[in-house]
């Protein structure tokens, strides 16, 4: 995935934090393809529509998705 493919379900989404105690399995990051070990803290994207299409996602691939799109990351909470 990169930052050109429009994602219409990122329009109107909750942000979370995961702090690393909450983290208690692994998932797979759609900014890199890489994975995000369990107990690793990161950014949960939650769509509010359509909360089964939830992401986990690095904090700095989340950050950098948010940059390439050209918004802050609080401006959707």
């Amino acid at each position: 995935m990169n930052g050109s493919e429009p994602r219409p379900w990122l329009e109107d989404v909750e942000i979370r934090l995961l702090q690393p105690y909450q983290a208690t399995k692994a998932y797979r990051c759609p900014g890199c393809n890489r994975d995000i070990p369990s107990g690793t803290g990161h950014v949960v994207v939650l769509p509010r529509e359509a909360p089964d299409l939830r992401r986990h996602w690095h904090k700095g691939c989340w950050a950098l998705d948010e940059r390439r799109r050209g918004q802050p990351g609080g401006s959707r909470r």
